[in-house]
């Protein structure tokens, strides 16, 4: 009778769980995907970045980002400041422009769309009238002049985007005011330039794209001078002191103009063709920068060779008889230079060169000789190489931590010195209150170590596996080396290379002692390499070890990739982490599970063929474990032949859904067999149940056979000092989950510290627990006699925890998808259950144990599960009751890339992808909160100042949010069900088998977009609502992920 009972209501749990638990997302941390335009405030020193999404983006000094969406969701195309104030205009691909305003409420700025406006022409006028080319927003802070396609240049007045159609600069009031020979030709099409005269604001440059340019006279409605070239005009720019004009053109040229008040159109003072004289590419966009030196800077993008270098990307240099092209590894989006703001200067004296590409931003310092790159502080490229898993460490201990950022400043010796220059706003978030560490494994083999305790998530340390192995290509040679006398001068610059040399080298799994300075890695090919942190370089043989998983099987062959092979010669390794032992499993099939015990020295590793046990101290195997079923073939094909079988097990997932109709109608009748106890005794309570609220009815969930395809597949690991054996003594122990429902437990003897060189560790099995529906075991976890999870290793040395309670009786948690289950040890009898699938219809993917504390009792704190589900839910179940506490919707469940990413942190927060490059961090805990909170003032912008960093007041942080919390009883709305209504329906069952069954499509057919998700953001705390799903937005998986 009491399963069929839902618990009162409390209210003073309900008082305590509001103290404990609030979703918020807080910040994302990468780099923006599908960037499409940039733009810079001088007075402000804040950059803003447009994404194709509709998203802008601003950044500061580090820490400051302010984030809004334009409810359109269209493409961001130009994105300008207004000068010297808190505001900024965009436009889209609509031609749509909008106005955004830094103000400042509640002591922090927030970033809010003002006004919206589009262009309209006259009646019957076609729509290139009216299309925007160009924004020029004036000095008077209250124009903006627009360049249309037509040719025409229309004048609009801020703030409320009223049109004043008297200044409108025709096409036609520019050609009768020309000259009589410069009418005869073409010379109209779409505005492409417009720039304001840097010491006259009276003045407008107009460049027209059949290469024709005027200085025009806004005041006296005329034609200063014009200047006419025989090639396309692509851009122009003016320079300081308003004398000189240059102008870029689609043949790859450039030309100098002198300006003066002769109305006679002047020739060139030089056309250069900087890579000449075969045929080029366009220069899109050149800047002209003198100094005090005398000699200038030239600064365009393009102008390549076409026939040899037309599919790079670079952007030359020039100054002083040196001359560099940087060449970027993806699409240059825009780019711009940081020069002296002070309008009174007499030199632009340039100190830095951003450039934003589609997969980095790249800032370099034109201040120092060989013009070095900056290292960024944020806007980090987190898919420089895929990222394939990730791994989060809380609170790590100083010693470590500087040991790794040592590590770390000698990989970066290349970068320039020079200090961020982008620093404007103040930050007001409180510094965090401990040391976290982000580790991303990657495609190309390699584990990247982020500092993940603020707002920014910045690059500590990176760490290669490459070089243990034999691959294709030299870890020692250089690519982008070029000798100094060839022609063009490339440079490779940034970090985005999203090519592998071996797709055997990616990592899957990563497991960091942050005790010991112990880490393990696991790779694609079954390779498993335990490292150790070294301060020194060191030059050694990785020792190699094979574990056979299949040894006891015989008739199998592996249809898979083949092993990594590693090097049989000492390798030299930098300081940092350094591999000492490599364990190759056998089949070489992707690790999909492992575990480190540092205090035992030992390391568990599983595949879909099994799991093993390895003693890395005495550099030996202590036992293997085939999991394989004998009728599962799949799992020797490897994962490049995993899409071969997609129909056969669709047609199998098929099969038992006919299966369990069938079944469930010869049942009706008489009611489910398993439950006709439980019905007779509560129909002798019936009258009872009138004034009781009822648990909500479980669902029949159809057991799985054992025939399914990776029921061997090895899901989790888990070490624990537990009572195995018997009541009277505790032993350590190994624990193994399967997907096909299994739990294995190992007993084992490590010997004491004293002898443990000399004798071996013994392992004997000693459970074996089968559940009952054969789901995949997800998490398995040891409560102490308290009900308390057990602490990590070497944790209670280090006084960072309570000892266990080693008096009372522990208890098994073991999580599959679909339910959780507590046992007794050591008889291990089922004591309780929580079946989520049953009640919900979702799939448990993740969980993690978590310390709540209270945001009112300093001192008072639950440890508690958080659970992420394939719906994209986050759940918060207590331990070890197993009650849910709340549940939040976080990620949508359409984005599978996003769920298989998600990893959470041992005290309530989380990270996973919302794009390729980019993270979403959340919390779930009203203590733990990283979030932006900043303050631009306005008063900034008009101290017009080198763009250094600063110190003090003017330093700056921040990001505009909305903050909130959803409560745990938030439903589901009606739309997100509708692919179970689909699902259920015959119709479409029929159709998509006999599709399948027909072999009328190929598993590529099957393509699914995934769809970012809009914000609508202001800064004080983290997000709730997520925006609806827009088209342009969509987010591709690049490999598969797995999280730790």
């Amino acid at each position: 009778m009491r399963r069929f009972l839902r618990s009162g209501h409390d209210p003073a749990r309900e008082r305590l769980k509001r103290d404990l638990f609030q979703f918020n997302k807080t910040v994302e941390h990468g780099f923006p995907h599908q960037p499409s335009a940039l733009g810079y405030s001088p007075s402000l020193r804040i950059l803003a970045i447009g994404t194709r999404s509709g998203a802008v983006k601003l950044y500061g000094a580090p820490g400051v980002e302010f984030m809004g969406l334009h409810r359109e969701n269209n493409a961001v195309v130009q994105v300008h400041f207004l000068p010297g104030q808190c505001q900024l205009v965009t436009l889209l691909d609509d031609n749509s422009l909008h106005l955004w305003s830094l103000k400042v409420k509640g002591g922090v700025s927030e970033l809010q769309e003002d006004e919206s406006f589009m262009l309209r022409g006259p009646p019957g006028a076609a729509p290139s009238a009216t299309q925007i080319t160009v924004v020029l927003p004036h000095s008077s802070q209250e124009l903006l002049y627009l360049g249309t396609e037509s040719g025409n240049v229309f004048v609009v007045q801020l703030p409320a985007f009223h049109t004043l159609e008297d200044q409108t600069i025709s096409s036609d009031a520019v050609l009768q005011r020309l000259p009589e020979e410069a009418r005869h030709r073409r010379v109209f099409e779409m505005v492409e330039a417009l720039q304001e005269h840097p010491q006259n604001p009276t003045q407008v440059l107009i460049g027209y794209s059949r290469g024709l340019v005027v200085v025009w006279d806004l005041q006296g409605r005329r034609v200063l001078c014009h200047f006419l070239s025989s090639q396309q005009l692509e851009n122009v720019c003016w320079q300081r002191d308003g004398r000189l004009i240059v102008s870029c053109h689609s043949d790859g040229s450039y030309c100098q103009w002198p300006v003066s008040s002769d109305t006679q159109q002047p020739e060139p003072l030089r056309n250069c063709m900087p890579y000449g004289p075969f045929p080029c590419k366009a220069i899109t966009k050149i800047f002209w920068l003198t100094t005090k030196q005398g000699l200038p800077f030239t600064i365009f993008q393009g102008g390549m060779p076409r026939a040899s270098y037309g599919d790079r990307h670079c952007i030359s240099v020039v100054h002083d008889g040196q001359q560099t092209a940087f060449d970027f590894t993806s699409r240059v989006i825009d780019f711009t230079v940081l020069t002296e703001v002070d309008p009174a200067a007499a030199f632009d004296e340039p100190c830095a060169l951003v450039v934003l590409a589609e997969e980095e931003l790249v800032l370099i310092d034109l201040q120092t000789a060989g013009w070095p790159v900056v290292q960024p502080p944020y806007l980090a490229s987190l898919h420089c190489s895929a990222i394939t898993c990730s791994h989060h460490v809380s609170n790590i201990p100083l010693k470590l931590w500087e040991r790794i950022i040592a590590a770390g400043s000698r990989q970066n010796t290349h970068f320039s010195s020079m200090e961020w220059p982008i620093d404007g706003g103040t930050s007001l978030a409180p510094a965090p209150p401990q040391r976290d560490l982000l580790l991303t494994g990657h495609e190309d083999g390699t584990v990247r170590f982020w500092d993940a305790s603020g707002v920014c998530l910045r690059l500590l340390y990176k760490l290669s596996t490459v070089r243990v192995f034999l691959t294709d290509t030299d870890p020692s040679e250089n690519l982008s080396a070029q000798g100094e006398d060839e022609w063009p001068p490339l440079r490779k610059v940034g970090s985005f290379d999203p090519y592998s040399d071996d797709p055997r080298l990616g990592i899957q799994k990563i497991f960091l002692c942050k005790y010991s300075g112990y880490l393990a890695v696991a790779g694609t090919a079954g390779q498993v390499l335990v490292l150790e942190l070294n301060d020194e370089e060191a030059e050694h043989a990785v020792e190699q070890v094979e574990a056979d998983l299949l040894q006891d099987q015989e008739g199998y062959r592996w249809k898979g990739h083949e092993r990594l092979c590693a090097r049989p010669v000492p390798v030299h390794f930098e300081p940092g982490f350094q591999p000492f032992v490599l364990v190759q499993c056998q089949p070489p099939a992707v690790v999909t599970s492992l575990a480190l015990h540092s205090e035992w020295r030992l390391v568990a590793f599983g595949t879909s063929h099994g799991f093993g046990l390895f003693d890395h101290q005495q550099r030996r195997q202590v036992f293997v474990k085939c999991t394989l079923h004998p009728s599962d073939q799949l799992a020797l094909e490897g994962p490049l032949s995993r899409v071969k079988s997609l129909k056969k097990s669709l047609r199998q997932s098929f099969r038992r859904i006919r299966r369990s109709r069938v079944s469930s109608r010869k049942r009706r009748p008489a009611g489910p067999p398993g439950e006709q106890v439980q019905e007779g005794s509560a129909r002798a309570e019936r009258p009872g149940l009138q004034n009781m609220e009822l648990a909500p009815v479980q669902r029949k969930i159809e057991a799985r056979s054992a025939e399914d395809s990776f029921t061997g597949f090895v899901r989790t690991l888990y070490f624990a000092d537990t009572y195995l054996r018997d009541s009277s003594r505790h032993c350590p122990s190994l624990w193994a989950g399967t997907n096909g429902g299994t739990v294995y437990a190992f007993a084992l003897r490590v010997p004491p510290a004293e002898r443990r060189m000399d004798e071996l560790v013994r392992a004997e099995q000693a459970k074996e627990i089968q559940l009952m529906h054969r789901a995949p075991v997800v998490g398995i976890l040891v409560l102490d006699g308290h009900h308390v999870p057990l602490p990590e290793p070497l944790e209670v040395a280090h006084d960072l925890s309570k000892s266990p309670d080693m008096q009372g009786s522990h208890q098994l948690l073991v999580v599959s998808e679909e339910q959780f289950k507590v046992f007794t040890l050591p008889k291990v009898s089922a004591k309780l259950k929580l079946k989520l699938t049953a009640l919900e219809g979702s799939r448990i993917r993740r969980i993690s144990v978590a310390h709540f504390g209270s945001c009112r009792a300093e001192d008072y704190g639950e440890h508690h599960l958080a659970v992420l589900t394939n719906l994209g839910d986050i759940q918060v179940v207590s331990l070890p009751l197993l009650k849910p506490q709340v549940r939040y919707s976080c990620i949508r469940r359409e984005d599978v890339s996003g769920i298989a990413s998600c990893v959470f942190t041992k005290y309530g927060q989380g990270f996973y992808l919302i794009s390729p490059s980019e993270f979403e961090r959340f919390s779930l805990s009203t203590k733990w909160l990283v979030e932006p909170r900043c303050l631009v003032d306005s008063a900034e912008a008009k101290n017009h100042s080198h763009p250094r960093n600063r110190s003090g007041h003017e330093k700056a942080v921040g990001r505009a949010r909305i903050s909130g919390s959803q409560s745990g009883g938030e439903e589901r709305r009606p739309g997100l069900v509708m692919e179970h209504a689909l699902l259920s329906d015959e119709k479409v069952l029929t159709a998509i088998q006999s599709t399948l069954e027909g072999g009328r499509r190929s598993s590529g057919d099957w393509h699914s977009q995934r769809l970012a998700m809009g914000y609508s953001l202001s800064n004080g705390a983290g997000r709730v609502a997520e925006a609806p799903s827009c088209q342009g937005c969509s987010r591709v998986a690049v490999t598969p992920f797995t999280a730790d």
